[in-house]
């Protein structure tokens, strides 16, 4: 049994009597004696009863207070609700020398008069009665905790990572026979299953209160041609042999459209689907396909845009304006005077004087594997085997810097700071207006309409920060991840080669063989492979 204390009279002074644990209890806390003297309005010399308290581990001991109270205390308690309102718990107190006993009922009113009517553990409160333990906090009312559900989610049954790479011959060029980078599908294939949202069940606090679950995200399967939906709106299967992708959150099936070269026979190009040119695609032309472009010859001085992959088995000679932009990857045998953008990876086994932009990793690391001249931009690093060149051709290689992600980065924070300083201006407005209406300061009816529009303008900013805070956490999560990228040279790289780590660059000064540049306490640097 725990150590407790009780008020008594002691040669007509007050005092406290403090009786000791036995059988292994918690002897008394000097704080249990300072909260009942306060409620008590009673008081005692604080190094006395420290002493006592030594005193008392193994026997009654006697300490007179400095005031006492002029009743005779009854049995009491403090109750405390948690801040979230879901459990109550009460301290107990023994009632002075003489005081009258606690009754269990007393205490059930008292938490009804408290609005205290929810998840009341009467089997433990019949237990404390039937053996007190004082100085204790005891779990009166606990609420239930809401279940929270699930959110919908879609099962697709086919391969939407659109960062998987090429197959590679022994020699490191691709193998432009067996890319496995489509997904071929066919008719009747189930292609995306949905599994559709549990909601939750609402709880309830001590108070009687409900507590709603979070809000579960519902989900529907998107998709265009080429596809049956099953009767309950659960299923995907696909009416046609194919390829499968998706495509900015919908499923897309499509035929393919093949045409042996893309010239005055066929004129440009814009398709709902993939398409493969068996031959060449000639200057000034363009091909632009929902899905991926595969050229089976020569690109020359043309337009592709994709929305998915860019294959190009041969190569592309820009000729100084030719372009290749994909949603997905790039994989060409060669790029020549050409610009390419992939929100992927870009694959070459040579680049020549060319502008590259790439999302994710370029890699010019096969058999030739030179990057010459232009300049390359990669999110997510470079692989080359030779940077550069002996003659000095202007070469610039950047690496883990995504300018569109810096700029939004920059105005999120613009935003951010916007919001808070309008809140920051707002708030002690508001909070003045409630301590007035509080005090009974009755306000004019102008003034109530200009908190009420504060009060909006605090709803509104408040929301807008919340949603601009969560996005800019996001983006910098995402872009802590540069520092870790790096160019790799498996051969040479020649001076004159500029090489951007994130915000530092350097110039390359002499022969460098086998290598890589990283980025170290704010510098590039070179470190072996």
């Amino acid at each position: 049994m725990n150590g407790y204390f009780r008020l008594i009279n002691e040669a007509n002074r007050p005092a406290l009597r403090l009786i000791p644990p036995t059988d292994g209890g918690r002897p008394v806390n000097i704080n249990d004696i300072v909260e009942y003297l306060t409620m008590k309005d009673c008081a005692g010399d604080l190094p006395s009863l420290k002493r006592g308290l030594d005193a008392a581990s193994d026997k009654e001991v006697i300490l007179p207070l400095e005031r006492g109270s002029q009743n005779v205390e009854r049995e009491c308690y403090k109750l405390t609700v948690t801040p979230d309102k879901m459990q109550v718990y009460a301290k107990f107190f023994a009632a002075a020398e003489g005081g009258k006993e606690l009754a269990i009922g007393e205490l059930l009113r008292d938490l009804e008069s408290r609005g205290i009517k929810s998840g009341i553990k009467k089997e433990e409160i019949q237990k404390f009665f039937q053996n007190k333990e004082y100085c204790e906090d005891i779990l009166l009312a606990e609420g239930v905790q809401p279940v929270q559900g699930k959110d919908a989610h879609i099962e697709y049954k086919f391969n939407t990572d659109k960062k998987a790479k090429p197959t590679l011959k022994e020699d490191g060029s691709v193998d432009f026979f067996n890319l496995n980078i489509l997904n071929h599908c066919m008719e009747g294939d189930v292609l995306a299953v949905l599994h559709k949202e549990e909601p939750g069940t609402a709880g309830m606090n001590v108070f009687g209160e409900p507590i709603k679950p979070a809000d579960v995200r519902t989900a529907v399967l998107k998709y265009g041609k080429h596809i049956n939906l099953s009767e309950n709106g659960l299923v995907l299967t696909s009416q046609v042999n194919g390829h499968v992708e998706l495509v900015e959150g919908s499923v897309f099936v499509s035929n393919v459209l093949t045409v042996e070269n893309v010239d005055t026979s066929t004129g440009n190009i814009d398709y709902d689907g993939n398409v493969q040119v068996n031959g060449n695609v000639f200057m000034n032309f363009s091909v632009k396909a929902s899905g991926d472009i595969e050229v089976k010859g020569v690109v020359e001085g043309a337009f592709l845009e994709a929305g998915g992959n860019i294959i190009i088995a041969r190569g592309m000679n820009g000729m100084g304006k030719g372009t290749l932009y994909a949603k997905g990857n790039i994989i060409a045998k060669f790029l020549e005077n050409a610009t390419a953008q992939a929100e992927g990876y870009v694959a070459a086994e040579s680049v020549l004087h060319s502008k590259i932009m790439a999302g994710g990793e370029v890699n010019v690391d096969g058999k030739r594997g030179f990057i010459i001249g232009g300049r390359v931009c990669a999110t997510g690093g470079v692989n080359v085997k030779t940077l550069g060149s002996a003659t000095g051709a202007d070469t610039t290689i950047e690496v883990g810097a995504d300018p569109n992600m810096k700029n939004r980065i920059a105005e999120l924070q613009k935003l951010v700071a916007e919001d808070r300083k309008a809140l920051d201006s707002i708030q002690p407005v508001l909070i003045a207006a409630k301590q007035k209406i509080m005090a009974g300061v009755k306000l004019t009816p102008d003034q109530l309409k200009y908190v009420q529009s504060l009060t909006t303008a605090n709803q509104q900013r408040t929301e807008t920060l919340k949603i601009y805070e969560a996005e800019l956490d996001e983006l910098l999560e995402k872009s802590s991840g540069a520092t870790a990228v790096m160019v790799k040279v498996r051969g040479m790289a020649y001076p004159g080669t500029k090489i951007c780590i994130g915000d530092v660059s350097m110039t390359v000064q002499k022969n460098t063989h086998y290598c890589r540049f990283i980025k170290e306490r704010g510098d590039v640097k070179t470190a072996p492979l």
